[in-house]
């Protein structure tokens, strides 16, 4: 692989929450714009496009794109990977300039999700039906209403649980705590599906999900949509010193999916799935959990987040409770997490999460976080994570050039 480093020129979001007045082509195309503009480069430059929408039922979104932002023969790559969608497109726009193939690419994810209920992973079994571990059905077939559940809440629920059996500590209120937190740092960002502080009280007392996510602990399912331009070394040194000053650097850029494991398909493996990426992405990165000053981790439920401290290693193995109990992953923390509200009240519009997380970590770098702002902020690691399974991880480092 060429050696052409690859940086953000360009990123924006839409409010992630309920548009009744949009569609998905129009929340795409609002962030697509905004991600343009940001860049100070046009529809005209992008030499790729790759957009992913799950849900919107828009037909193949980057062409869509398109006829709306120009029309100028660019490959178009229409991604799904689950709540990983959005990173995914944002690793396929980074292949194909790091590859030499295009100056400029980008990356669109978008959703309208408000009032979508819970989300299942998978269809439920018909009466009398068995299952089986093996063979070309078993190895592939859904599990839920067979040996356990695929809808979300369960199977986050399960995951917490299972880390507070392993290692003590993770009980009904810490979780609710991780959960405090993120609704606190919500009311610092405009952006945000929802912005009301909520205390532990509150939280706790809320409609229960799947013991031990209430309400308030699980993610805000809603619209928006996120679009990022990103542009090589070489190019990005013959734009303005401004556009240089303001791009981010992705130091790595990583996908993983589930690695080989004789078990078992009652609990889907996001620690191992996660830990991979993690792994491979300091490596690339040639940073440690030790550098990063800010986190956007894939909170789909408070659950998630915590044993993701462990999973992106920003912990020692089992030690996430500790962790969590020093303060660390506050926003006045030695290591802030999910500053901008996480997936429970920023929200999480499946296909445009993985790259509003990154821009999330963007604002904090280039210091236009406003009141939110991580002060220095210098390195950030963004992750996604979809079942079925796929994660993203990306480490993005404050322009020197």
């Amino acid at each position: 692989m060429s050696a052409e480093n690859v940086y953000i020129l360009g990123i924006n979001m839409t409010k992630f929450g309920k548009h009744k007045e949009l569609d998905t082509l129009d929340l795409a195309c609002e962030a697509t714009f905004a991600a343009l503009e940001d860049g100070g480069v046009t529809m005209e430059d992008m030499g790729i496009i790759a957009a992913g929408n799950l849900m919107g039922g828009a037909g193949p979104i980057a062409q869509m794109i398109q006829k709306q932002a120009g029309q100028t023969g660019i490959p178009a790559y229409n991604v799904s990977n689950a709540c990983a969608t959005g990173a995914t497109a944002l690793r396929v726009a980074c292949m194909s300039v790091k590859a030499g193939e295009s100056d400029f690419g980008l990356a669109v994810g978008v959703e309208k999700l408000a009032g979508a209920g819970l989300l299942a992973g998978g269809s439920r079994a018909k009466d009398g039906e068995a299952w089986q571990r093996s063979g070309r059905y078993g190895a592939v077939a859904a599990v839920d209403g067979r040996i356990g559940t695929e809808t979300m809440p369960g199977v986050f629920a399960q995951i917490g649980m299972e880390y507070g059996h392993r290692y003590g500590g993770a009980n009904f209120e810490l979780f609710a705590q991780i959960s405090e937190k993120n609704h606190g740092h919500s009311t610092l960002n405009p952006l945000a599906a929802y912005t009301k502080k909520m205390t532990l009280e509150e939280i706790m007392g809320d409609l229960m999900i799947a013991y031990p996510n209430t309400r308030p602990m699980c993610s805000a399912n809603c619209d928006g949509a996120a679009a990022a331009v990103v542009v090589s070394e070489s190019k990005l040194k013959t734009l303005s010193l401004e556009q240089q000053r303001r791009a981010i650097k992705i130091s790595a850029s990583i996908l993983t999916s589930d690695p080989f494991e004789e078990a078992c398909q009652v609990l889907p493996d996001v620690n191992t799935l996660t830990r991979n990426a993690a792994k491979q992405a300091y490596e690339q990165a040639g940073v440690g959990p030790e550098d990063l000053d800010l986190v956007e981790l894939h909170d789909c439920f408070a659950t998630a987040e915590l044993v993701h401290y462990d999973n992106l290693m920003l912990c020692e193995e089992g030690g996430a409770v500790d962790f969590f109990k020093s303060g660390a992953p506050f926003r006045d923390g030695s290591t802030p997490v999910n500053v901008s509200g996480g997936l429970q009240s920023k929200g999480h519009p499946i296909a445009a999460t993985g790259i509003a997380n990154i821009w999330e970590i963007c604002h904090h770098l280039r210091g236009e976080a406003g009141p939110r702002q991580i002060e220095g902020a210098k390195v950030g690691l963004a992750h996604v994570i979809g079942l079925a399974s796929a994660c993203g991880v990306h480490i993005l480092e404050k322009s020197s050039l």
